[in-house]
This record gives C-alpha cells, sequence and structure tokens, in this order.
C-alpha cells in the first residue's frame, strides 16, 4: 500500500516536473520574436527627432524590454546570450520610425507569451519614475 502511495507520488511529481518544465522554455522561434520585439522597443524608445509619438508608448516600450528580459533570465536563458540576441535586434531597428502595426503585434507576443505579462508590463510602467 506504501509503495503504491509512492509510486503514484512519483509519477504525478514527475508529470508535474515534466509539464512546468515544458511550460517555461522558450522555443527558438519566440527567443528570436522577443528579441526583434525588444529591438523595436529600443527604436521606439529612442525614436528620430520629428517623429509623433504619445510619452506612454516609450514607457510601455521600455517596461516591455524589461519583462522580456526577466522573463529569460527566469526561464534559464544566459543574460550573455539574451543581451547579444537583443544587441543585433537594435541595430536592426535602432533609427527607425514609429511602426505602430509591429509595436501593437509586440504587444500581443508579449501577453500571450509572458505568464501574466500584461500585468508585469503595467507594474513596471508604474515603477519607472
Amino acid at each position: 500500500m506504501i509503495k503504491n502511495f509512492f509510486k503514484k507520488f512519483a509519477i504525478y511529481f514527475f508529470t508535474f516536473f515534466v509539464t512546468t518544465s515544458l511550460q517555461a522554455e522558450m522555443s527558438d522561434i519566440q527567443k528570436n520574436k522577443a528579441w526583434e520585439c525588444s529591438g523595436i522597443y529600443m527604436a521606439n524608445y529612442f525614436l528620430p527627432s520629428g517623429e509623433n509619438f504619445e510619452y506612454s508608448m516609450k514607457e510601455k516600450s521600455m517596461a516591455s524590454v524589461k519583462v522580456l528580459k526577466e522573463y529569460a533570465l527566469e526561464i534559464g536563458i544566459s543574460e550573455k546570450d539574451w543581451d547579444a540576441g537583443v544587441n543585433k535586434a537594435v541595430d536592426k531597428y535602432y533609427g527607425s520610425k514609429y511602426d505602430k502595426v509591429k509595436t501593437d503585434n509586440c504587444h500581443s507576443f508579449v501577453e500571450k507569451t509572458v505568464p501574466n505579462g500584461k500585468e508585469r508590463v503595467k507594474k513596471v510602467v508604474q515603477t519607472l519614475y
């Protein structure tokens, strides 16, 4: 009877562990999208002069970059690898004009990829200043 209990416990624990581990991973496609979004968000923050924008958009962009990085580190992506990917994306998008469609797509990506992404971004925005 005790053997059966431990056997069932082990099976449940293993299943929970595997399920949790799989949910905490970021596929290469998601990682590349997160880097691209970070580059787009950074470009939003450093818009060239003459570009029209709302200040809240800059705040949300910077908060989203921070949330993406925090999540990447939480799931085990090394800071060195993360920063290298972001730097490539920043080089690609730096100096580009504001693209509402790309930015909105990135917001959707953050919200569905990062657990509680929308709330986490809001929380960071509130602590920026």
